[in-house]
């Protein structure tokens, strides 16, 4: 059953009467979009101009207006859709294969102690990054220091920041010692 307010609502859209406004809502199930629909229909509303899968003023029945354009422009949609999951694909398939190729690797003094693509690192801060970090932080007032090697990654900013945090956490470690004495 139709309200008062959806009748307005659909009297101020459509320029309809109030009688002509119920039977559409009620016609529809009180939607107000499907009534728009129907008073269209029905001509008593002129349809947006070139609006709509569905206008008045066009000629032809509705098996012209389902016929060879919507299907090409769904299969245009389909193949846009398919084309966009495939360059995901490739994206995500060239950024594992950079991340394999390039290697993190925890060194002590200038002994390498471990090493293991940046692939490895990614899916241990995303999974396990409470016991990652810690282990990482923990690690630099062992007297560990932590470099990224390979083509794409040889000398970056970020191993700079590293050699930064590591000479910071030794100097930190260092001041405690001293005061200790």
């Amino acid at each position: 059953m139709a309200t008062l307010e959806q009748v307005e609502k659909l009297r101020e859209r459509a320029n309809v009467s109030y009688d002509e406004a119920k039977a559409a809502l009620d016609a529809s199930n009180g939607d107000i979009l499907e009534a728009l629909i129907y008073l269209e229909k029905q001509g008593k509303v002129t349809p947006p101009a070139g609006g709509g899968y569905y206008s008045s003023e066009q000629a032809g029945s509705a098996e012209d207006k389902s016929g060879p354009e919507k299907k090409e422009k769904n299969t245009a949609h389909c193949e846009s859709l398919g084309d966009a999951v495939r360059r995901f694909a490739k994206f995500c398939g060239k950024l594992i294969h950079k991340g394999n190729i390039n290697t993190f690797e925890v060194l002590r003094g200038d002994e390498s102690k471990v090493t293991f693509p940046v692939t490895v690192l990614v899916l241990l801060l995303i999974f396990a990054f409470w016991v990652t970090i810690p282990l990482i932080i923990i690690g630099l007032f062992f007297g560990f220091r932590y470099r990224f090697r390979g083509p794409d990654l040889g000398d970056n900013p970020v191993n700079h920041a590293m050699d930064s945090a590591a000479n910071a956490a030794e100097s930190f470690k260092n001041s405690i010692n001293s005061e200790k004495k």
